[in-house]
Formats: structure tokens, sequence, C-alpha cells
């Protein structure tokens, strides 16, 4: 399938790309061991899925380029897109035999330059949603 039939341009995907690439590197220099990277079932997928004490971190990273025209990068994880990576998650622990760890839904926001080429910042929000 094309990137043009899913809806996404190769342009908004390598933005994702980088994000995420980012996002996961700031993670891990924190201390958490990335366990899994676009894990996906039939109910969607989740950006990553991170280990850190005892715990099971599902993590929706959002990257945005500097002044965009849509919000920031946090407020674009709505309701209906928690409630789809709840969804998804309750599948990936139930798959794996993990249903009884601790679990934690935080965000990555990354900002990138107008440009795309280099990342501004990465901001974690612990416990999002």
């Amino acid at each position: 399938m094309s990137d043009a039939s899913v809806g996404r341009n190769p342009s908004r995907k390598l933005t994702g790309k980088i994000g995420e690439d980012a996002a996961c590197r700031y993670l891990e220099q924190a201390g958490y061991t990335v366990e899994e990277r676009n894990w996906r079932c039939r109910s969607g997928e989740i950006d990553l899925i991170a280990y850190r004490d005892d715990r099971l971190i599902f993590v929706e990273v959002r990257t945005r380029r500097a002044g965009g025209r849509f919000g920031t990068a946090a407020e674009s994880v709505n309701r209906r897109k928690q409630q789809q990576v709840r969804e998804t998650a309750l599948v990936y622990l139930r798959s794996t035999g993990k249903a009884g760890v601790p679990v934690r839904f935080d965000v990555v926001a990354v900002q990138l330059s107008a440009a795309g080429d280099t990342v501004l910042e990465c901001r974690h929000y612990e416990h999002a949603f």
C-alpha cells in the first residue's frame, strides 16, 4: 500500500519517524527500556511501549514543526485517541500475558524546527491520561 492510499504523505510520515526516534532516545536516556516500537493490532498502534520501575508505559508520541497551525503536539491527543490507545494497550497486555502488570499512559511531545530537520524539544507528560 502506498502512503497516499492510507492518507499520510511522505513528509508527514518522515516527521513522525523523526519524532519517534527522538522520543525513544529521550526515554532511554531517562532510564526507560523501550520494549516495542509501533506495536500494531486491529484496534490501532502504540508508538512506544517502555518499561521502568516494574511498570509498562504506553507512550503516544506527537510531533509538530515550529510555527505549525494546528496547536501543540500534546494538545492533539484527544479523548478519541486516548481511548484507542487504551484499547490497543489492553490487546497488547492480553496477547503478551502481561495483563496483571501495572501500566501508565504517557505522551511525549516533540517539537521540530520549521524545516523539520532539528529536534528543538522533547516534553514528557507522565500519567497523561
